[in-house]
C-alpha cells in the first residue's frame, strides 16, 4: 500500500506579484525617506575637510565628535533645547485638554447645535485671518517675547477635534453611557472614567501630532520672539545657524579653512531630532491603532 503524500506533487506557492510590487514600493519609499538623515548623520560625524570636498555620503569619513562638543559647549543651543522642552510639553497638555474638553461635547447627542457648531470649527480649518491679523492680535493681548506666544495661538487644533470627535462618537458604546447614566455618574465621571479609557490609542496618536508639530515649528517663534534671545526654541536657533552659515561662509583660494558650517548644522538638526525619535517608540503601538480608528465600521 502506497503512502499518500502530505501534498499534491504539482503544488507550489504561486509568486505574488502585486505583494512583491508592494513590499518593493515601500522599500524604496522608505529607503528615499531614511538616506537623507542617514547622510546627515554622517555629516555631523565626519571631519570638516571631508565634508568640503563632498567625499561623505552614508558613512562618516575621519570620525569626528567634534561638532557635537560645540553644541554642549554653546550655553545658548542648551538653553533653546531647554525651552523648546518645556513649550512642547505646555503646548501638548494644554492643547489635549482644549480638544477633548470640546469634542466630547460636540460627540452627545443632548448637545443641541452640535451639527453647527462643528461647521464652524470645520470653517476655520479652509479659512483664516492671515498672519498679519495674527501678530497684531498677539501684540495687542501683550504676549510678544513671551513663551505663551508660541503655546496659546496654535494649541488648538480643528482637525485634531475632528477626529477626536469621530472617535468619542462611534468609539465609545452607548450601552457603556447609559449603565453610567443609571448609576449616577454625570458627564465629567463618564469622560474620566469611560471615554478616556477607552480612547487611549487615539488620544496617544493626537498627543504626537501636537508634539511632533510644536517641536518642529520655528516660524512663529521668529515672529513673535524678536528681542528676548533667551526665549528662542531650538528650531528657531538652528534657523539663525542656517542662515548665518550661508551668508558668511566663504572658502578663499588663497586660505585653507577646516572649519566647515555644514558639519555643525548636520550636527544640530541630528540633536534636534533625536527627543522626538526616543519618544516615537514608546507610542507606536497607540499610534498605530489610533490611525485605523474608525477605518472599519460594523
Amino acid at each position: 500500500m502506497k503512502a499518500t503524500p502530505n501534498a499534491p506533487v504539482g503544488s507550489r506557492r504561486r509568486f505574488d506579484v502585486w505583494g512583491f510590487l508592494i513590499h518593493a514600493v515601500l522599500v524604496i519609499v522608505s529607503l528615499i525617506c531614511f538616506i537623507p538623515y542617514l547622510h546627515v548623520v554622517a555629516k555631523s560625524f565626519s571631519e570638516d575637510a571631508y565634508v568640503i570636498a563632498n567625499k561623505v555620503f552614508l558613512w562618516p569619513r575621519g570620525f569626528s565628535v567634534e561638532a557635537y562638543a560645540k553644541i554642549f559647549a554653546d550655553a545658548s543651543i542648551l538653553k533653546s533645547l531647554y525651552v523648546s522642552v518645556i513649550v512642547t510639553v505646555l503646548f501638548t497638555v494644554l492643547g489635549m485638554v482644549v480638544t477633548i474638553c470640546a469634542a466630547y461635547p460636540l460627540s452627545r447627542r443632548q448637545l443641541k447645535g452640535r451639527s453647527t457648531l462643528t461647521f464652524i470649527f470645520l470653517f476655520t480649518m479652509y479659512f483664516s485671518g492671515g498672519i498679519i491679523p495674527e501678530y497684531m492680535l498677539i501684540n495687542s493681548l501683550g504676549m510678544l517675547d513671551t513663551m505663551w506666544a508660541m503655546i496659546l495661538p496654535l494649541a488648538f487644533s480643528a482637525y485634531n477635534l475632528l477626529i477626536l470627535k469621530t472617535t468619542f462618537t462611534h468609539s465609545v458604546p452607548v450601552s457603556l453611557e447609559e449603565s453610567a447614566r443609571i448609576d449616577g455618574a454625570g458627564h465629567f465621571r463618564i469622560l474620566t472614567s469611560i471615554v478616556l479609557p477607552l480612547s487611549k490609542p487615539i488620544l496617544a496618536t493626537l498627543s504626537l501630532f501636537y508634539a511632533v508639530g510644536r517641536w518642529n515649528a520655528y516660524q512663529d517663534a521668529l515672529f513673535y520672539i524678536k528681542h528676548n534671545v533667551d526665549l528662542r526654541p531650538l528650531q528657531l536657533k538652528l534657523y539663525y545657524l542656517v542662515v548665518q552659515a550661508s551668508e558668511s561662509f566663504q572658502l578663499e583660494a588663497t586660505e585653507v579653512t577646516l572649519s566647515n558650517p555644514e558639519v555643525l548644522k548636520a550636527s544640530v538638526v541630528v540633536f534636534a531630532t533625536i527627543p522626538i525619535i526616543c519618544i516615537y517608540p514608546f507610542v507606536q503601538k497607540y499610534f498605530v491603532q489610533g490611525t485605523m480608528l474608525g477605518a472599519v465600521k460594523e
